[in-house]
């Protein structure tokens, strides 16, 4: 996939970068995997907001994406590369041989025609759900299961992918997109390859209204607030934020304040942290 611009017609197109969408084959989703997504507008069920910066949008649905790749040994042939305005990264429409038709993230290099497969004896190809104990050191892989039989849970947005770095006493060490060596059971499983859609990092919006498209709406930095507002609000003219540190409008730290529960279980399972 290559990243489109425009000449600057306009000032909002002089700073657009759009995909082009050329790995793209089908245009209408497959009816029978749609399910209907109700917006909140960041709204709880008192209809107060929780969550600023939420409303508006165009209306969208949810593609079911098979996340546990259950069928194991039944071979499964790529019908469509398609786009999901959910996710950045695109989706595989694949039919199996008994007629069935599922989503999954589509890997970078999967083409229309290919063939894939899950299960611990399928080969080690592009597109292919194995378990971790069947996948040989080194393999680059994607869509990682956490817990065996939730389905994948980790490495799932375009141009992701991770590294197996070592297997033992029933754990494998799996290297992550952030840089973090984390312990997964051998149990586990993931697909081969890596996320497509690498060039997502490359699209630049260009003007205001694609974001209120997605669902977007403006945020209002605190120090032209008021003290009332914001924390970083008041002063005369142009001020600074006055504080040591920037803060939440609720007064909590922000920009480097580590909120991870330091008692958290799962921590026991990270060898290295992401920041060394």
């Amino acid at each position: 996939m290559a990243v489109k611009t425009f000449k600057p017609t306009s000032p909002a197109v002089r700073g657009m970068a759009v995909a082009d969408y050329s790995v793209l084959t089908k245009k209408a989703p497959e009816k029978s995997l749609l399910k209907a997504r109700k917006k909140t507008g960041g709204r709880n069920s008192y209809g107060r907001i929780t969550v600023r910066h939420i409303g508006g949008g165009n209306r969208t649905k949810l593609r079911i994406i098979d996340w546990k790749r259950n069928k194991e040994g039944v071979k499964a042939t790529v019908k469509a590369i398609e786009y999901d305005p959910n996710r950045t990264a695109y989706l595989a429409l694949i039919q199996y041989v008994d007629g069935s038709k599922s989503y999954i993230l589509a890997p970078a290099g999967l083409k229309v025609g290919d063939v894939v497969e899950s299960g611990a004896g399928a080969d080690i190809l592009t597109g292919n759900v194995l378990p971790i104990s069947a996948i040989p050191v080194g393999t680059v892989i994607c869509c990682v299961e956490l817990h065996p039989g939730k389905g994948a849970q980790m490495v799932r947005t375009a141009g992701a992918s991770a590294q197996l770095m070592a297997k033992e006493n029933g754990y494998a060490q799996i290297r992550l997109p952030s840089g973090e060596v984390r312990l997964v059971s051998e149990v586990c499983r993931a697909m081969i390859g890596e996320i497509g859609n690498a060039e997502h990092e490359n699209v630049k919006l260009g003007k205001a209204g694609k974001s209120r498209h997605a669902g977007v709406r403006p945020s209002v930095r605190g120090v032209v607030m008021n003290p009332n507002d914001h924390p970083h609000g008041g002063g005369e003219g142009k001020s600074p934020i006055g504080l040591p540190g920037p803060v939440t409008p609720w007064g909590v730290p922000t920009l480097g304040k580590k909120t991870r529960n330091k008692k958290k279980q799962s921590s026991k399972f990270i060898v290295k942290s992401r920041k060394g």
